[in-house]
């Protein structure tokens, strides 16, 4: 990890650049993809799979004695695990519903929002080298909390072909059992399309490589809705004199571990934690079975120190991470700063690991500085809000002439005549 002392802000954006491939490059590969599973449906799904899994399919959906196989080879702690993250996932994700208020603007004029779920929407979960399990209850909880009539569930199959039992678990005990052994662009553009076999959904939802992430955007551009671009993780930890050096490494490691392309960062007000920080992350990661890729993800990730904390704050928000840790005996200084982020962990004792897992918030969160403007998935997500106004005589009298009156202003004048038609 290099070290950053006081940077100026002009560096800032070199200093705090994500590791992305080309977009060019990638989006040359994701297009013809996209292309070829629209015009060829299954056939190129299938195709793809051989190809970039090395996986042929006979069938694309998990069969019912799949499910029941899967039942049987994930012990049971770790059911009860699922069970119990289940559970926080559901309570938190529950508190979001809001209401149908009925608001009087003037006398005689009703207006509301009625939320609706959206119909059909698709998950991607992704595979890989870590089969996200705990994904499956991030999106199908608070799917089905708003009310989503048709859910389906899109990830690749390992290389015997088959779905990892525990997303399997995870998917059936939520109440999803159409799920497809589909995994990257290709499982995007099925979604986004339809084939054959899996139907064309709404809205696509879940996180993955720069190759999932870019087909989601190209999709969106006129085909289904996405959640977010929520591309390859990423962690940064603000830290002071207080903070736990072994708990901080343990928490950058945790990120670094995603993949190759994660990318974490400690922003740090104490030069005692700076120095001692890449000693104590070699010491950890030399136990780690998945060292390798936590070593390359450690090369493109940064020790920012900064002596001013509101200085620091600053490109923490520039920064805008998916994931934020404050380690401090004080931590409310820094979080009431926050503006740009996905998911913020406060204090000591609050690992971003309990996020991804059981605290019960949502971890499919926007990356690559979308935090500015997007929100981490919530029930909001998965609906949308339709407004009704509904107008007595009296109440059409009362506002009347200053909609025909604004109307004329606007040279629209067969608007001015919807009204008048009702008052004279």
């Amino acid at each position: 990890m290099k070290t950053y002392n006081n940077p100026e802000r002009t560096e800032w954006p070199d200093i705090l650049k994500r590791p992305v491939l080309n977009n060019r490059d990638v989006d040359s590969i994701v297009g013809p993809v996209l292309n070829n599973v629209r015009e060829k449906g299954d056939e190129a799904l299938i195709k793809y799979t051989l190809e970039f899994d090395k996986v042929e399919l006979k069938n694309l959906q998990v069969s019912e004695e799949e499910f029941i196989e899967a039942g049987q080879h994930v012990d049971s702690e770790l059911k009860l695990a699922i069970e119990h993250a289940s559970e926080n996932i559901r309570v938190f994700h529950t508190a979001q519903q809001l209401k149908t208020e009925k608001i009087e603007t003037s006398p005689g004029v009703i207006c509301w929002q009625k939320p609706v779920a959206i119909e059909k929407v698709g998950l991607y979960i992704p595979g890989g080298s870590a089969p996200l399990f705990s994904t499956v209850l991030m999106l199908v909880i608070p799917a089905r909390i708003a009310g989503c009539t048709e859910i389906i569930l899109c990830t690749p199959p390992g290389k015997d072909g088959k779905i990892h039992p525990a997303v399997l678990y995870a998917a059936k005990i939520n109440g999803i059992t159409r799920v497809f052994k589909i995994g990257g662009a290709q499982a995007v553009a099925a979604m986004a399309f339809g084939t054959e076999t899996i139907p064309k959904v709404h809205k696509i939802f879940g996180p993955g490589n720069q190759y999932v992430t870019a087909a989601k955007q190209m999709v969106s551009r006129g085909d289904v809705a996405i959640d977010m671009p929520a591309g390859p993780s990423e962690l940064a930890v603000i830290a002071d004199e207080s903070a736990h050096i072994e708990y901080v490494a343990a928490d950058l490691l945790s990120q670094a571990e995603h993949g190759t392309d994660s990318q974490v960062l400690l922003f740090t007000t104490s030069k005692k934690i700076a120095d001692r920080l890449p000693e104590e992350v070699n010491r950890q990661l030399k136990h780690l079975p998945r060292k390798n890729i936590a070593q390359v993800s450690l090369e493109n990730s940064r020790i920012i120190m900064m002596k001013e904390a509101g200085v620091l704050m600053d490109m923490v928000n520039e920064y805008a991470p998916e994931h934020l840790i404050i380690a401090s005996d004080n931590p409310d200084v820094f979080a009431e700063k926050i503006i740009n982020a996905g998911s913020v962990f406060i204090g000591h004792f609050t690992p971003e690991s309990a996020g991804d897992y059981m605290s019960g918030t949502n971890h499919t969160l926007p990356t690559n500085g979308y935090a500015k403007a997007y929100s981490g998935v919530n029930i909001d997500s998965f609906i949308r809000k339709i407004t009704f106004q509904q107008i007595s005589k009296q109440g059409i009298a009362n506002i009347g002439r200053d909609i025909m009156k604004m109307a004329a202003a606007e040279e629209l004048d067969a608007h001015k005549n919807a009204v008048a038609i009702r008052l004279f």
